[in-house]
């Protein structure tokens, strides 16, 4: 399936648009889709969870719009945009594993729901994809109607709230609770769902449950819709 993708795409800008709530596998499944087409990735809740970093680490009131929009515009930030590794960079520390920390997962809603400090990440992010040459994998919560809404493909990926529960609870190795697990997986899509829509596809997102899908069925899935979206005419109805 890839190969037809590929095939169709050789030499022309492939931007696949993934959005989706939390505990839906978007990272890893982006990730994946990306290192099986060749493409680069970006994975923008990374730079949302390392400017909350940064702003924890400085000691910034993240109530503050001003004080963390200004955050955002000086924030020296590196990321991997290659599939088969990660790494996060805040000027110059190396916050890859800290950034997945509860403490930042806790917290990381008050810097995405400052509309400034989006607008920056916002801008950031399609910079990335133009440095790409448009031959990118990106996925968030934003992508297919704010950061890429001319993508050649959308997407938006989801699950039952109890699919997201468990995985997020195997992805932590079980060291939560229900309840926290709750607030970081909906309390959260909660609060980010006041400034941007990433539960219901907009109009030309096609819609991936992964619900009743193990991760490589998931994978594939993704991978029919992109090829529905990029085909002159759609194979799967």
């Amino acid at each position: 399936m890839e190969n037809n993708i590929i095939t169709l795409r050789q030499g022309k800008p492939l931007v696949i648009a993934i959005d989706g709530p939390s505990g839906s596998g978007k990272s890893s499944v982006s990730r994946k889709v990306a290192e099986r087409l060749g493409l680069s990735y970006l994975d923008t809740g990374a730079m949302y969870r390392a400017l909350t970093w940064h702003c924890l680490d400085a000691g910034t009131d993240l109530s503050d719009a001003v004080a963390v929009e200004a955050a955002a515009r000086n924030l020296e930030l590196e990321q991997n945009s290659r599939p088969g590794t990660e790494f996060v960079r805040v000027f110059g520390h190396d916050v890859t594993e800290e950034i997945r920390r509860p403490e930042i997962s806790s917290a990381v809603s008050a810097v995405a729901t400052t509309l400034g400090a989006r607008a920056e990440l916002v801008r950031r992010q399609r910079a990335l994809i133009a440095a790409a040459h448009r031959r990118i994998v990106v996925e968030g919560r934003d992508i297919t109607t704010v950061v890429a809404p001319d993508a050649e493909a959308r997407l938006l990926l989801t699950a039952s709230e109890e699919a997201r529960m468990a995985r997020r609870g195997l992805q932590l190795g079980g060291t939560q609770s229900a309840e926290q697990l709750a607030a970081q997986v909906l309390a959260r899509d909660a609060k980010d769902s006041t400034v941007v829509e990433f539960q219901r596809a907009a109009d030309g997102v096609a819609t991936v449950d992964s619900s009743h899908l193990d991760f490589n069925q998931t994978v594939d899935a993704v991978l029919a819709a992109v090829l529905d979206a990029i085909s002159p005419h759609p194979i799967h109805a």
